[in-house]
């Protein structure tokens, strides 16, 4: 009788625990990956002529004769095509001029901002200067100030739009640009300076030098680098990027970068020895490592081969589709997607 009682308990206990020396770790799920996105997430909605024009700047799509109601007509058909084909997607950058702000263009363009925030985008507001002088300075003062005036007055308030001051000053060295950019918070006091974008020097190459003014510790950098500007490989792209940022990657956004896009590149495979690919993959690369604010230039331009996403018109309906299924893919990938 003892023995039977001994197999029987020892039984008992092989059934429990399956006869192993230790308990059997029970399997814990797998924790999803916690991506963040950044603040700004977007595209450049650009002129067909390019941003540097004499006269009104007047984004794809829109046309100089358009009202308050055609613009604000095509502009929610255009963002509900963003929207759709980028998933993701949270904000425009718009260009500006003086004769853009100043004249009557103003009264309709301005729903191009207004739908914008209606379907809950972040608009980035850029003064472009003419094509004529094109030298990376500001066209006149005078009209700059009065632009950005009538600008701050009507959207100063929005907590979703930000103001780019100057695209591109190459035109000036570092002392003249911070100067520049001091009367730009002189003049508007009132405006949060965490939604004013500073340019890097340069062609806004390079963010080290505004991001360590003290003056400006609180207003966002404006960065930008192209493909065409250089050939690297991936990790050399990767470098330079991080370069051109510094210990300022929290308060950069990075304004324009882009590539080839209609030509039929596959940005999802094979790198390789093409400067493109490399290039793409290592931005957007750097971009989600740092969740960094980036936007796509351009996310919608008539004929440009960069552009992320084709309009089709017919009578007034517009539709946008993307030009490169794997550009979109890396780029959603830079916004942590």
């Amino acid at each position: 009788m003892p023995n039977k009682k001994y197999f029987l308990a020892f039984a008992a206990i092989c059934w429990l625990y399956g006869c192993s020396k230790s308990p059997q770790p029970v399997p814990v799920p797998p924790v999803p990956e916690q991506q963040n996105h950044p603040l700004i997430a977007g595209i450049n909605w650009a002129d067909a002529r390019d941003n540097f024009v004499d006269g009104w700047v007047i984004p794809s799509g829109l046309d100089a004769g358009d009202s308050y109601a055609n613009v604000a007509q095509k502009s929610a058909l255009i963002y509900d095509g963003v929207i759709s084909s980028l998933p993701g997607v949270n904000a425009v950058r718009l260009p500006v001029n003086p004769q853009s702000v100043t004249e009557r263009w103003w009264d309709a363009y301005q729903a191009a901002i207004d739908q914008a925030l209606a379907k809950k985008l972040k608009v980035i507001i850029c003064c472009w200067e003419g094509a004529k002088a094109k030298d990376g300075m500001i066209d006149n003062l005078d009209t700059f100030w009065q632009m950005w005036s009538v600008i701050v007055n009507k959207y100063g308030q929005q907590s979703d739009v930000y103001f780019e001051v100057i695209n591109e000053p190459y035109g000036y060295n570092i002392t003249q640009l911070t100067t520049i950019y001091e009367q730009f918070l002189s003049k508007f006091p009132n405006l949060a300076r965490s939604r004013i974008l500073l340019s890097g020097t340069g062609y806004s190459e390079d963010v080290n030098g505004i991001g360590a003014d003290n003056r400006f510790k609180d207003c966002l950098l404006a960065l930008h680098n192209y493909a065409f500007w250089n050939t690297r490989t991936q990790s050399d792209w990767e470098s330079n990027w991080r370069v051109r940022f510094g210990i300022y990657s929290s308060r950069t956004v990075v304004t324009e970068f882009g590539a080839g896009m209609t030509t039929g590149k596959n940005y999802t495979g094979s790198v390789g020895n093409d400067n493109e690919l490399a290039y793409i993959v290592g931005s957007t690369n750097v971009f989600r490592a740092s969740n960094m604010s980036n936007v796509y230039w351009p996310g919608i331009r008539d004929g440009d081969s960069y552009s992320l996403l084709i309009k089709s018109v017919s009578n007034t309906d517009i539709k946008l589709a993307p030009s490169n299924a794997s550009g979109v893919v890396r780029i959603r990938f830079g916004w942590g997607y």
